[in-house]
């Protein structure tokens, strides 16, 4: 057991030597570090980009939906501007109508053939 223990502790000391650090692995960490610096700057490219189009989108469906709230404002409009002459006239029409049913009513109280006319369209 004691010759088990001293095979670990004559092997762990073997390997607990310390590895030199080479003029080989400092350029493979510089090297390493440049890759780095390179993949971080086209990372952040990347996203700049994706920045600039997400701003487009943005303004370009900014554009679409101001668009189409004018479009459809505009047919509003139109619509009733041009309902606004046919709503006039039949505006003008009833008080014409109103008129005319006030004088009929008027003259049938005098004239007996015309409160009879009146009666049978029933408007007496």
């Amino acid at each position: 057991m004691r010759l088990l223990a001293l095979l670990f502790l004559l092997f762990s000391l073997s390997l607990a030597r310390e590895i030199p650090f080479t003029l080989e692995d400092r350029e493979r960490l510089i090297r390493l570090e440049e890759g780095q610096k390179a993949l971080m700057q086209r990372i952040e490219e990347t996203n700049r980009r994706i920045n600039d189009l997400y701003t487009l989108m943005l303004w370009g469906f900014g554009i679409l939906f101001s668009g189409m709230g004018i479009l459809i404002g505009f047919v509003l409009w139109d619509r009733r501007t041009a309902l606004e002459p046919a709503v006039k006239k039949a505006r003008d029409l009833e008080e014409r109508e109103e008129r005319l049913e006030r004088v009929l009513k008027k003259l049938a109280r005098k004239n007996p053939d015309i409160a009879e006319a009146l009666k049978e369209e029933g408007l007496l």
